[in-house]
């Protein structure tokens, strides 16, 4: 996994071509990271995906390339390009891919400490 937090502020980007595919992989590239929260983009290879877990803070994600299949507390949910959701703090979820996909990972961290 890769991560890069070099963003230019008040510079304009293609959220969807900023990180690559790479074969076999997951790619994670961070835009912002924050003592109470953080943003991530990632790319997906076909197959891979993240480990089921459960972190202690609300997650706001959204495909900006492709379909995933994204599972909370054991209900499966399936997202293509443009749509988002919201993984409630503590539920345990799990990132998979049957395709390539993109999507942004917004962690908020406020209100918990």
């Amino acid at each position: 996994m890769e991560s890069n937090t070099d963003f230019e502020n008040s510079k304009i980007y293609i959220t969807a071509d900023v990180v690559e595919y790479v074969a076999n992989s997951v790619v994670i590239k961070t835009i912002l990271k924050k003592t109470t929260g953080n943003i991530s983009l990632m790319s997906f290879d076909s197959g891979e995906g993240l480990v089921e877990k459960a972190i202690p803070f609300d997650t706001f994600v959204q495909i900006i390339d492709g379909k995933a299949e994204i599972v909370v507390n054991g209900i499966s949910k399936f997202l293509a390009t443009g749509d988002s959701m919201v993984i409630p703090a503590h539920a345990v979820s799990l990132v998979k891919s049957n395709g390539r996909f993109k999507m942004m990972q917004t962690v908020i961290k406020s209100g918990y400490e």
